[in-house]
């Protein structure tokens, strides 16, 4: 019986001790362990199977997948990042930029400032085509003067007061539409996500005139175009206490965890620690410093459960942004199926 109790621990939890982490392999391969089916079925997937929404914010949003692999964990976190298509600025065209920011220096800022524009409005620029068309392309102003405020006390020394557009904000950056895209989209309301992104300082005769061009492109290609500020995930947290853990022991393991994972109980007149939510804990590790606890709980985390965190920098909704990235997973294994399938069989 201890044994098999090993083996599933082997299988199922990845221990954290006070010198390394055990169980970090995946080993639950076809015929690895005696008495198991490991054999991988349909059914029993579906079965064991599921996503859970934890917390839905505007703007992020945590949940949990259960019952997969590591790699297929990793391959939704990096298809987050770098292949859920976004819209960016990538052509900058300066007219005028009597600015200190060096016209370089400009166009990398504009780049980076995130575009409210659904992708799936758009294609794809042809490689080579400068131009840009009504389908493919995002035409945005930037034009700017700074003055002086005649208005302004003599004795005043905030530019707030002596200047005139004196901060260039991505407020200032206005859709031109293309073509006819004002027929195309005519309830679409193309900005900067966030209005008060600080672009460049003016003063009085500096003045920036821009024209900039939004394309469709994905992180793999360049940051800007990444949809996410954050996407990770980590494994659910499985704390044991392995006997009871009373007085003074208990209030010095409730501080070894984060807020909430431990809380004490008054039984019988004694102070008694139990595990009240696993899941807040950031696996400091800290109980292994104290010599009368650290041989008292164990620490693990459960190896097929994935707490996902995705938090959008505002172009698109994060639900949004993991139901397109489930499509593109999808699409990659239809189109392994299909190269596996063209391949002559002997």
């Amino acid at each position: 019986m201890a044994a098999k109790r090993g083996t599933d621990e082997m299988r199922d939890r990845v221990v954290l001790g006070e010198f390394g982490v055990r169980n970090v392999h995946t080993t639950d391969f076809p015929g690895n362990y005696p008495g198991y089916e490991d054999a991988w079925d349909r059914r029993r997937f579906e079965e064991a199977f599921r996503v859970d929404i934890i917390r839905e914010e505007e703007g992020a949003l945590e949940f949990d997948m259960v019952g997969i692999d590591a790699a297929i964990a990793n391959a939704f976190r990096r298809i987050l990042l770098a292949e859920v298509p976004t819209m960016a600025v990538e052509k900058v065209f300066v007219y005028n930029n009597t600015s200190i920011v060096q016209d370089e220096i400009l166009a990398h800022r504009l780049g980076l400032i995130p575009i409210r524009a659904d992708p799936r409005l758009f294609e794809y620029r042809n490689q080579g085509d400068e131009e840009g068309t009504e389908i493919d392309t995002l035409q945005f102003q930037l034009k700017i003067k700074c003055s002086r405020n005649p208005q302004a006390a003599k004795e005043s020394s905030d530019p707030n007061e002596l200047y005139f557009n004196h901060k260039v904000y991505s407020k200032h950056m206005i859709w031109v539409p293309l073509g006819n895209q004002t027929d195309l989209f005519p309830d679409a309301d193309f900005r900067p996500v966030h209005d008060d992104i600080l672009i460049a300082l003016l003063r009085p005769g500096q003045e920036i005139d821009v024209l900039m061009h939004c394309v469709k492109g994905i992180g793999k290609d360049h940051a800007k175009f990444s949809p996410v500020a954050t996407a990770s995930y980590r494994l659910l947290p499985d704390i044991t206490l392995l006997q009871p853990i009373e007085d003074e022991a208990a209030e010095m393991l409730q501080k070894c965890f984060s807020p909430g994972v431990i809380e004490i109980q008054n039984i019988k007149g004694k102070k008694v620690a139990r595990v009240a939510n696993a899941r807040l804990d950031t696996f400091s590790r800290e109980v292994f410093r104290h010599e009368g606890l650290k041989n008292l709980v164990r620490l693990a985390r459960v190896r097929n459960h994935y707490i996902f965190s995705v938090e959008s920098t505002g172009i698109l909704p994060p639900d949004v942004l993991v139901s397109e990235a489930i499509k593109i997973l999808m699409g990659k294994c239809q189109r392994f199926l299909n190269e596996l399938d063209s391949v002559p069989m002997e």
